[in-house]
């Protein structure tokens, strides 16, 4: 029995340390470009982390905010940065947990991106702004525009994700999900197979792209390149997604606050309508458009369009 568990033992160790190596080399090889290297970036000394932005052009501000995942960044706006800078002094972050940001072990909440915003528009602009965001992301502009009103001027929502997506809450599976990703070796082992390139280029041509030859290479490296930045730390901010912890319901502050919101959907989006239809319903105010040939990220696939959209609003 002794030389069982002592053999047991060992292979197991030797097998974690194994993994352990395999986990180094992924993040080393995806990352092993540079390709998001800060070339004119700076860092916001913020209290859970230093966070990256660039700053562009000169006129009124505009902070522009990506999707919320573990391999999204600034990068999904560099296709529009420079023409939105010749009206307006450009922000561009990436998102604790995220990108060439800090990605620290925490549980990722919708609060937290609530004081993440809220304390970068204060602090790094210094003046009222308007804020384009992607996807979840929308959701704690929404948050913070309602919590402090006087730090926001216009709201252009792209792809929202879904009031009734919002609305969801932490359960015994979810968590269960949390705690393995969240496991130092294992949990990094399944990131990496989560986040592996086959896996984001799926998703650019099933969710985020409508025509999937408008897909580059380049857009597959910077993404991929991205989870694996700060050593996979990209996972905890997985778990949180995948545990429902990023979620609120924003409908109450959706339907209080009195910017001026302007939701733009892709129209190839399955639920592009329905989505616009339910913030319509919560605040008629709203303003909704929809850009024909695109999905998840017209600022990628359709920049052109995108800006002369945002154009009109901003």
């Amino acid at each position: 029995m002794k030389n069982k568990v002592k053999t047991t033992f060992i292979v197991t160790t030797l097998a974690m340390g194994l993994l352990h190596l395999i986990n180094h080399f992924i993040s080393a090889a995806a990352t092993v470009n540079n390709l998001l290297k800060p070339r004119a970036g700076k860092h916001f000394d913020w209290r859970f982390g230093n966070i990256y932005y660039t700053k562009t052009g000169s006129g009124s501000p505009l902070l522009l905010i990506h999707d919320l995942a573990p391999y999204s960044s600034a990068y999904e706006w560099h296709e529009v940065i420079r023409k939105f800078s010749k009206d307006h002094t450009v922000y561009a972050i990436d998102l604790i947990g995220c990108g060439r940001s800090d990605k620290p072990n925490m549980t990722y909440t919708n609060f937290l991106y609530v004081q993440l915003v809220s304390d970068f528009v204060k602090q790094v602009i210094g003046q009222k702004t308007d804020v384009a965001a992607t996807g979840i992301s929308s959701s704690f502009v929404v948050m913070a525009c309602h919590n402090d009103p006087a730090l926001f001027n216009r709201i252009v929502m792209i792809n929202p994700e879904s009031l009734m997506k919002l609305s969801s809450i932490p359960g015994k599976r979810s968590k269960v999900t949390k705690f393995i990703l969240d496991m130092p070796i294992i949990g990094t082992a399944v990131y990496n197979i989560i986040v592996n390139r086959s896996n984001i280029e799926y998703s650019f041509t099933e969710k985020y792209l409508y025509n999937p030859f408008r897909l580059q290479q380049r857009y597959i490296d910077a993404y991929h390149e991205a989870a694996h930045l700060g050593k996979s730390g990209g996972k905890y901010l997985l778990s949180s997604l995948n545990g429902f912890y990023v979620n609120a319901n924003i409908s109450h502050a959706l339907k209080e606050i009195n910017n001026s919101i302007f939701i733009i959907n892709g129209k190839k989006r399955d639920d592009s309508i329905a989505v616009a239809e339910s913030y319509l319903a919560v605040n008629p105010s709203i303003e909704a458009d929809y850009i024909n040939d695109a999905k998840m990220l017209p600022q990628l696939e359709t920049p052109d369009e995108l800006y002369q959209h945002m154009s009109l609003f901003l």
